[in-house]
Protein backbone atom coordinates (compact mmCIF):
# COMPACT_ATOMS: atom_id res chain seq x y z
CA UNK A 1 0.00 0.00 0.00
CA UNK A 2 1.31 3.45 -0.82
CA UNK A 3 2.26 5.97 1.84
CA UNK A 4 -0.48 8.37 0.69
CA UNK A 5 -3.18 5.71 1.00
CA UNK A 6 -1.86 4.74 4.42
CA UNK A 7 -1.89 8.39 5.51
CA UNK A 8 -5.52 8.88 4.44
CA UNK A 9 -6.66 5.65 6.09
CA UNK A 10 -4.98 6.79 9.31
CA UNK A 11 -6.61 10.22 8.94
CA UNK A 12 -10.04 8.62 8.54
CA UNK A 13 -9.49 6.39 11.58
CA UNK A 14 -8.46 9.49 13.54
CA UNK A 15 -11.57 11.32 12.31
CA UNK A 16 -13.81 8.49 13.50
CA UNK A 17 -11.92 8.47 16.81
CA UNK A 18 -12.48 12.21 17.19
CA UNK A 19 -16.19 11.80 16.51
CA UNK A 20 -16.34 9.08 19.18
CA UNK A 21 -14.46 11.01 21.86
CA UNK A 22 -16.43 14.18 21.12
CA UNK A 23 -19.44 12.31 22.51
CA UNK A 24 -17.65 11.69 25.82
CA UNK A 25 -17.69 14.33 28.59
CA UNK A 26 -14.08 15.43 27.96
CA UNK A 27 -14.71 18.99 26.82
CA UNK A 28 -14.00 18.21 23.16
CA UNK A 29 -16.36 19.42 20.44
CA UNK A 30 -16.34 18.61 16.73
CA UNK A 31 -18.96 20.39 14.64
CA UNK A 32 -19.29 17.91 11.77
CA UNK A 33 -17.85 14.86 10.11
CA UNK A 34 -16.13 17.11 7.57
CA UNK A 35 -14.38 19.01 10.38
CA UNK A 36 -13.36 15.70 11.96
CA UNK A 37 -11.81 14.56 8.67
CA UNK A 38 -9.88 17.84 8.38
CA UNK A 39 -8.77 17.45 11.99
CA UNK A 40 -7.57 13.91 11.21
CA UNK A 41 -5.52 15.21 8.29
CA UNK A 42 -4.07 18.02 10.42
CA UNK A 43 -3.25 15.50 13.18
CA UNK A 44 -1.38 13.38 10.67
CA UNK A 45 0.61 16.33 9.37
CA UNK A 46 1.44 17.60 12.87
CA UNK A 47 2.46 14.12 14.01
CA UNK A 48 4.62 13.72 10.93
CA UNK A 49 6.37 17.09 10.90
CA UNK A 50 6.03 18.97 14.22
CA UNK A 51 6.05 16.15 16.77
CA UNK A 52 9.50 14.75 15.77
CA UNK A 53 11.02 18.22 16.13
CA UNK A 54 9.40 18.73 19.53
CA UNK A 55 10.50 15.26 20.61
CA UNK A 56 14.14 15.96 19.75
CA UNK A 57 14.03 19.35 21.50
CA UNK A 58 12.47 17.92 24.65
CA UNK A 59 14.37 14.62 24.71
CA UNK A 60 16.28 15.41 27.95
CA UNK A 61 12.99 16.10 29.78
CA UNK A 62 11.43 12.99 28.26
CA UNK A 63 14.41 10.95 29.41
CA UNK A 64 14.25 12.37 32.95
CA UNK A 65 10.53 11.62 33.23
CA UNK A 66 11.03 8.11 31.81
CA UNK A 67 8.87 8.91 28.79
CA UNK A 68 5.93 10.45 30.60
CA UNK A 69 6.59 13.83 28.99
CA UNK A 70 5.48 12.23 25.73
CA UNK A 71 1.92 12.54 27.06
CA UNK A 72 2.44 16.31 27.28
CA UNK A 73 3.77 16.34 23.70
CA UNK A 74 0.66 14.48 22.55
CA UNK A 75 -1.52 17.04 24.36
CA UNK A 76 0.39 19.87 22.67
CA UNK A 77 -0.20 18.30 19.24
CA UNK A 78 -3.88 17.79 20.13
CA UNK A 79 -4.19 21.45 21.16
CA UNK A 80 -2.41 22.66 18.02
CA UNK A 81 -4.81 20.66 15.85
CA UNK A 82 -7.74 22.22 17.70
CA UNK A 83 -6.32 25.70 17.10
CA UNK A 84 -5.75 25.05 13.40
CA UNK A 85 -9.10 23.43 12.55
CA UNK A 86 -12.12 25.66 12.84
CA UNK A 87 -15.00 23.64 14.27
CA UNK A 88 -12.77 21.54 16.54
CA UNK A 89 -12.75 23.01 20.05
CA UNK A 90 -11.35 22.23 23.48
CA UNK A 91 -13.65 23.60 26.17
CA UNK A 92 -11.31 23.03 29.12
CA UNK A 93 -8.06 24.07 27.48
CA UNK A 94 -5.01 21.96 28.25
CA UNK A 95 -7.06 19.51 30.33
CA UNK A 96 -9.27 18.72 27.36
CA UNK A 97 -6.15 18.35 25.21
CA UNK A 98 -4.54 16.00 27.74
CA UNK A 99 -7.67 13.86 28.21
CA UNK A 100 -8.38 13.95 24.48
CA UNK A 101 -4.87 12.84 23.54
CA UNK A 102 -5.07 9.86 25.92
CA UNK A 103 -8.58 8.85 24.89
CA UNK A 104 -7.87 9.35 21.17
CA UNK A 105 -4.87 7.07 21.48
CA UNK A 106 -6.97 4.38 23.14
CA UNK A 107 -9.87 4.70 20.68
CA UNK A 108 -7.54 4.75 17.66
CA UNK A 109 -5.78 1.61 18.93
CA UNK A 110 -9.12 -0.17 19.18
CA UNK A 111 -10.29 1.07 15.77
CA UNK A 112 -6.99 0.10 14.10
CA UNK A 113 -7.15 -3.34 15.69
CA UNK A 114 -10.67 -3.87 14.34
CA UNK A 115 -9.75 -2.46 10.93
CA UNK A 116 -6.71 -4.70 10.51
CA UNK A 117 -8.65 -7.79 11.62
CA UNK A 118 -11.41 -7.09 9.09
CA UNK A 119 -8.98 -6.09 6.31
CA UNK A 120 -5.70 -7.95 6.98
CA UNK A 121 -4.17 -6.80 3.68
CA UNK A 122 -4.10 -3.19 4.97
CA UNK A 123 -1.33 -3.94 7.47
Amino acid sequence: MSAIASFFITALVTAVGLLIISRLPLGIEVDSTKKAIWAGIVFGLLNGFVKPILFVLTFPVTLLTLGLFTLILNAIIFGLAAKLVEGFRLNWGIWSAFLGAISLGIVNSILNSILFRVFPNLG
